[in-house]
Parts: structure tokens; sequence; C-alpha cells
């Protein structure tokens, strides 16, 4: 019998409760007795074990996802392994996949029936999209945002770089991985002011149109 499967994608900014999201779908599924499996790019080095962890303080053990990591693959071999397809995939920090491997995962949706939830953010600090977020938008079967509020009340937009003096970082590598003491969710608004106001410290000009501040 054919096994109708979805590619989910759930995405936020940093601190919108994500993995929390996550952790607790796969608590919910074992309650159920349901067969699932937590899977986590190996970039996210803030670990040193295989483990999913929240910033809540809950955690469960995760299969690392590698750069060459085929999840097709690992798909069809999981089911010689365990003689039954594995019904649910939970991927945290989807954002650091491939487009190659979010096409794998949808081949799994699509030829072995499975559901897959990938969770992760939408844009880096620059507010340009991740490579695995951009395919999961164009290619997911469902697309839900996971909302978290800025200090001023608007929704969060940016996931903004700071450095130990909480100014703003505008310049650098994509994926430089941290937590509070790097980035701090903010709305569009708020974001673009205090560029403005740090461009006014330092005298620098920024390109950017005239603001009402």
């Amino acid at each position: 019998m054919y096994r109708k499967g979805k590619l989910y994608f759930r995405y936020g900014t940093m601190g919108s409760a994500k993995t929390a999201l996550l952790l607790t779908t796969a608590y919910n599924f074992e309650e159920r007795h349901m067969d699932y499996m937590c899977m986590k790019p190996v970039v996210d080095t803030r670990e040193s074990s295989n483990v999913i962890r929240s910033r809540i303080g809950i955690e469960r053990e995760c299969r690392w996802i590698y750069a060459n990591t085929n999840l097709y693959e690992l798909a069809r071999e999981l089911y010689k392994e365990k003689g039954r397809l594995v019904d649910w995939f939970l991927i945290d920090e989807a954002q650091f996949l491939t487009a190659a491997q979010v096409d794998q995962l949808s081949r799994v949706v699509d030829d072995f029936g499975s559901n897959v939830i990938c969770y992760g953010l939408r844009t880096d600090f620059k507010t340009n999209l991740f490579e695995g977020s951009r395919r999961l938008f164009e290619i997911a079967d469902t697309i839900d945002e996971i909302k978290s509020t800025c200090n001023c009340g608007h929704k969060t937009i940016v996931n903004a770089r700071i450095d130990s003096d909480g100014n703003i970082v505008e310049e650098g590598a994509q994926v430089e991985i941290g937590g509070d003491d790097r980035y701090v969710a903010v709305c569009r608004r708020c974001w673009r002011r205090k560029r403005i106001e740090q461009a006014a410290r330092t005298a620098l000009p920024l390109e950017l149109e005239e603001a009402d501040i």
C-alpha cells in the first residue's frame, strides 16, 4: 500500500524555540511508540557529542548529517537494517543542509512515504537565504513560521550578529556558530535603526534610504 508522506519546513529566528518544538515532537512520538529519527548537520559544532539540545535544557541523541551524506541512501540503508521504513525524520538546523540534500529528502518522502520535518533559520545575519532554507521554500509541501517577538513588540525577522560590545556585525562568513553571545533576533526596523546609529557614531556613510528616526 502506498504511504503518503510530506516534507515540512518550520522556520523561525534564533531563540524562537524551534529546537524545543522538535524535541517535544520527538517526545510525543516516543510516547505513542511511533518510529522516528532525529538528525542534525554536523556543521553545528556547539555540541561535542551527537545530541540536539534546546536552550531550555532538554536534549536528545541524534544522527549527524555530514556534507557528503546522501540522505536518500541513508534512508534506504535504515530500511534494510530495520526491515521497515522510518515514519518520521526530524531534522534540526536544516538551513545547513545542501540543496542536493533537501532534494534527497524530497525523494525519501515521495518514494518511501516517510514524513520529514525540517526546523531551521530562514536567513543569515545579512538577511540572505541559506542554501538549505532556499531549497526548502522552493519544494516543501508545508511551510510554517515559528514566530517570536522583538524587544519593541514587533515580530523578529533578522538574526543579527553582534560583537562583544553588542554592536551589529555586517561582515564575515555566512556560517559562524554561536549563541546569545553572538546573535540577537530583532525586527527589521530595530535592525535598521541600530545600524544607522552605529554609522552615525563612527561617522561612516551607510548606503540606506533616508531614515525617519
